[in-house]
C-alpha cells in the first residue's frame, strides 16, 4: 500500500512527515551526484537568509627578529580578504500531474519519480554554475605547442604546485583536484593504456589519479573547456532549498508538485584555479 493514499493526506502530519523525509532524501542524493560537492569553500559566515554569507582567506604569518614585538608594543595585525557570496540565484522546479496518473502510480510514486528528476537537474545546474564560475577566473597556462597529454597536466600540476604569494606557499598535489571533460577523460585514459605497467587496469573506467592529483570526469564543463585544475576551497556556492510541497491546482484534476532552491557562486580563491592558455 502507497505510503500516502490519497491527495487529501498531504495535509495531516503524515504527509508532511513523508515529504520532510522525501525531502531529506533528494538533499543527500544532490550532494552525491554533484561533481563539485566536495570542492566547494564551506568555510563561510552569516545568515543565508539574508541574501549573503562571507568567505575569509588568511595571509600567511611573516616572521620578524626577535624583540621586534616587544618594541613595537605590539604585535603584526592578521591580514583577511574578505569575498562577499551573494545568494542571487532564485530556482524553481514546478511540475503539475493530473489526477489520472495520481492514481495510476500512487502519490508516493509519483513524488518519488519527480523528485529523482528534480534532483538530477538541480544538481546539473549547480555544477556548471559551480565550472563556469571557476573557467571565468582561472590561471591560464601557457602549454608548449605539440606537448604530450603527460607533459601538459605536469605543467599546468606544477604551475599550481609552485603558486607563492601573500596567502599561498606551495600547494600539495594531495589539495589538488582535474576535473576533465568526457573527450580529455578519454585521451588520458587512452595515454595511460599505451604504457606497459601493471597497474593500470585497461577495462576499468576510472583511474582515479594522475600522479597525484585525483581525477574527476565531468560533463558539466564549459563549452570548449578540456579541464580545470583546482584546490579545494576554491569556488563558494552556498545553496538554500525549500521542502517539496503538492498542492490541488484550482479548477482542476491537477496536482503541482514543487521544488524552490536558492544559491550563489563566487570564486574565493582565482589563484588556486588552473587551466591551458587558449581554452575559453
Amino acid at each position: 500500500m502507497a505510503r500516502i493514499e490519497s491527495l487529501s493526506i498531504l495535509t495531516t502530519d503524515t504527509g508532511k512527515e513523508y515529504l520532510a523525509e522525501l525531502y531529506g532524501k533528494v538533499i543527500e542524493n544532490v550532494q552525491k551526484a554533484l561533481v563539485s560537492a566536495d570542492m566547494k569553500n564551506t568555510d563561510l559566515s552569516g545568515d543565508p537568509t539574508a541574501g549573503t554569507v562571507e568567505a575569509k582567506r588568511f595571509a600567511n604569518a611573516t616572521s620578524a627578529n626577535y624583540g621586534t614585538a616587544r618594541k613595537a608594543g605590539k604585535g603584526s595585525q592578521i591580514k583577511a580578504k574578505a569575498v562577499t557570496v551573494a545568494i542571487d540565484n532564485d530556482k524553481e522546479i514546478v511540475e503539475e500531474m493530473e489526477e489520472k496518473d495520481v492514481k495510476l502510480y500512487g502519490v508516493d510514486g509519483v513524488l518519488d519519480r519527480r523528485a529523482a528528476n528534480h534532483v538530477l537537474r538541480m544538481a546539473a545546474e549547480l555544477d556548471k554554475e559551480f565550472f563556469k564560475a571557476a573557467d571565468a577566473e582561472a590561471v591560464k597556462v601557457t602549454v608548449a605547442a605539440g606537448a604530450t597529454v603527460e607533459d601538459e597536466l605536469e605543467t599546468v600540476i606544477q604551475e599550481a604546485e609552485n603558486t607563492a604569494n601573500d596567502f599561498v606557499d606551495g600547494v600539495p598535489r594531495s589539495m589538488m583536484r582535474l576535473v576533465t571533460s568526457t573527450a580529455y577523460y578519454g585521451k588520458i585514459r587512452n595515454n595511460l593504456d599505451k604504457m606497459s605497467r601493471a597497474n593500470v587496469d585497461t577495462a576499468a573506467e576510472e583511474f582515479y589519479a594522475w600522479h597525484g592529483v585525483e581525477v574527476k570526469s565531468c560533463t558539466h564543463l564549459p563549452a570548449g573547456c578540456d579541464y580545470l585544475l583546482m584546490v579545494d576551497g576554491a569556488v563558494a556556492q552556498p545553496v538554500m532549498a525549500s521542502t517539496y510541497t503538492a498542492e490541488k491546482i484550482p479548477l482542476s484534476e491537477a496536482t503541482a508538485v514543487s521544488l524552490f532552491y536558492h544559491f550563489g557562486t563566487k570564486v574565493v580563491t582565482p589563484d588556486l584555479i588552473f587551466k591551458k592558455k587558449g581554452a575559453e
